[in-house]
């Protein structure tokens, strides 16, 4: 099967999704000091304004199934762009602390929806041998939503609307967000939940839609597909002979956050501001990290099935906790501010090159299909209730010792080093299958 307009469309759609999720959850970085000086914020104020968001991505990632499952992935991201919207204009016209806090939570359920929705969406929709670059795809605007918001954010800067630009930066989401509400009316629906829902005719129509060439026999795979995981879905996750493969996903899911990642990209702001950058000066570095992020993913998912993702979190890891360091030795030693942005660049083109591009393949890959979904649940669970501990808390450790929070994500990389060189299994090459019996889970 080649890559037809209709599928190329619906998962750019679907994808929406994601360029929404990286640009809400990065765009609070150009934001914290004007919200603190508007709300006269305390730094655990300002950690819980912030990490708020979070606490819906959590509940929103755990949820998303129910709607996902009655009224369908296409639908469901309606949904989730109608959050977006709401967010988007609330924050933007918050009338005191309280209704932001409850506006960002709103976003936050959309992120936390959209971050399942999307990807389930569109690997139910692509063939086989297109899937894993699809569904990157996403991955891929997460990161590209990332570097829109700080380059909104240097933008709306520019213009010096004042104390009050932070209402731009958070309304601006609303125009990306309408447009997504919008496409989702312009796509199918996923032919895996139609044939789920016994609509197998419904389902042959999408597959002609999206140029299948044989879709009889897709069907078929389909049906049986469903068939098979209905058989088993009853089994439970948290049982002895998976302790293994949830020691993988729950550990990278904690690494990946005990990093520092989100808090630094959080917090961008506030970090160069304390480093003597103004505040356009700031947005600019951010920019720049933004588009480190982006290179390094791109290049990680072109060679992640050749080099492996052992080896990239591997180098990863010693990447990250050296720039940590040299970023923790900058504010302890209050001297060569000016290597500090080089040293984050760093620091996220290690990030991007290892557990960026690795956390989420890794942990689709040791579960085995009887168990995948929930496995998944439990990995994407533990990174959104670390990320939310760790934005939360950052501001408060900061506050007393701007080097001491970059001396503990370093040294947690140390540690990440000696569990994946020696608990972690390389999957490169390795089937699903095979994967189970190396496990001892087959």
């Amino acid at each position: 099967m080649t890559l037809t307009g209709a599928l190329i469309k619906s998962t750019i759609v679907a994808a929406l999704g994601g360029l929404l999720f990286g640009f809400d959850t990065a765009v609070i970085a150009g934001t914290t000091s004007g919200l603190t000086r508007t709300f006269d914020l305390t730094p655990g104020g300002l950690g819980l304004t912030v990490a708020v968001a979070l606490v819906g991505t959590v509940i929103g990632s755990i949820l998303a199934g129910i709607p996902g499952d009655r009224w369908g992935r296409r639908d469901s991201l309606r949904v989730m762009a109608v959050l977006y919207l709401i967010s988007a204009i609330g924050c933007g016209l918050a009338w005191n602390w309280y209704s932001l806090v409850i506006f960002r939570l709103i976003g936050g359920l959309g992120i936390g929806g959209s971050s399942v929705l999307g990807p389930m969406y569109i690997a139910e929709i692509a063939p086989a041998r297109w899937r894993g670059r699809l569904v990157g795809f996403f991955q891929f605007n997460v990161v590209a939503g990332i570097l829109l918001a700080y380059f909104s954010n240097y933008v709306i800067g520019l213009a010096e609307f004042g104390v009050q630009d932070w209402r731009w930066m958070l309304g601006v989401s609303g125009i990306p967000a309408l447009l997504f509400f919008l496409m989702l009316f312009t796509i199918p629906r996923s032919p895996r939940w139609l044939v789920q829902k016994a609509r197998v005719n419904e389902a042959r129509k999408v597959l002609v839609t999206i140029g299948e060439e044989n879709v009889d026999e897709e069907l078929q795979d389909i049906v049986a597909s469903i068939d098979v995981e209905h058989g088993h879905g009853k089994e439970r996750l948290f049982q002895a002979k998976y302790r293994l493969p949830i020691f993988l996903a729950v550990s990278i899911a904690m690494f990946n956050q005990l990093s520092g990642i989100n808090a630094i990209l959080y917090y961008l702001n506030d970090i160069f501001a304390r480093a003597g950058f103004s505040k356009v000066s700031g947005d600019l570095q951010a920019v720049l990290i933004g588009f480190t992020n982006l290179v390094f993913t791109v290049i990680a998912m072109s060679i992640i099935d050749r080099v492996g993702r052992k080896t990239l979190l591997l180098v990863g890891s010693v990447g990250c906790a050296a720039c940590l360091a040299g970023v923790a030795s900058v504010f302890l030693s209050g001297a060569h501010e000016g290597f500090l942005v080089w040293l984050l660049v760093g620091f996220i083109a290690f990030f991007a090159f290892s557990q960026g591009a690795v956390i989420w393949v890794y942990i689709s890959e040791v579960f085995p299909n009887r168990v995948r979904g929930h496995g998944q649940s439990l990995g994407s669970f533990t990174h959104w209730i670390m990320n939310a501990a760790i934005s939360w808390t950052f501001p408060i450790f900061a506050s007393h010792s701007r080097g001491a929070p970059f001396v503990f994500f370093s040294c947690m990389m140390v540690v990440q080093f000696f569990v994946v060189l020696f608990a972690y299994p390389e999957t490169k090459g390795v089937t699903l299958e095979q994967m189970q019996r190396k496990l001892g889970i087959a």
